[in-house]
């Protein structure tokens, strides 16, 4: 299956604030989407956390991602079948842009784990100049191992 992430200007404008005031801190959160075509999905919101990333490790806070996604949800009327979780993302600053065993792992527990998240997307983003910016996704899907998403950015 082949996975396209499109990620508007905004969005990357937005992440590109959050990782300029983080600096060498690795900060994350979840991405929102809505679906375009069955395996095409635009980025249309997403948490970002500021304060819990450390150096070169990040675990988002559930409380406040929460409160993020009852926000998210209550905005788009509920209607799931069109504004949906999509994934993660966190940045990778000055580290290589790859996502790493641990953050590889994770996504394997999250779709393979008793939430009942049949797929996730999982988005590191790099920005350390104005500039920069950096990213790579991986599709995880309960069963199967990951596989690279196509990312396209619009202006």
């Amino acid at each position: 299956m082949t996975v396209e992430l499109i990620l508007p200007r905004a969005i990357v404008d937005r992440m590109r604030v959050g990782l300029e005031r983080a600096e060498n801190r690795e900060i994350g959160g979840i991405l929102m989407a809505r679906q375009i075509v069955p395996g095409c999905f635009e980025i249309i919101d997403f948490s970002v956390d500021e304060l819990t990333g450390e150096r070169a490790h990040f675990v988002r806070d559930h409380v406040f991602h929460n409160a993020f996604l009852d926000q998210f949800f209550e905005k788009t009327g509920h209607d799931y079948e069109n504004y949906n979780y999509i994934g993660e993302w966190h940045s990778h600053p000055r580290l290589p842009i790859l996502p790493s065993l641990t953050d590889l792992e994770s996504m394997q527990d999250l779709v393979n784990g008793e939430r009942d998240i049949p797929f996730a997307v999982l988005l590191v983003v790099r920005s350390d100049t104005p500039s920069e910016f950096l990213a790579i996704a991986t599709f995880h899907q309960r069963g199967t191992p990951p596989v690279p998403v196509q990312i396209r950015s619009e202006n």
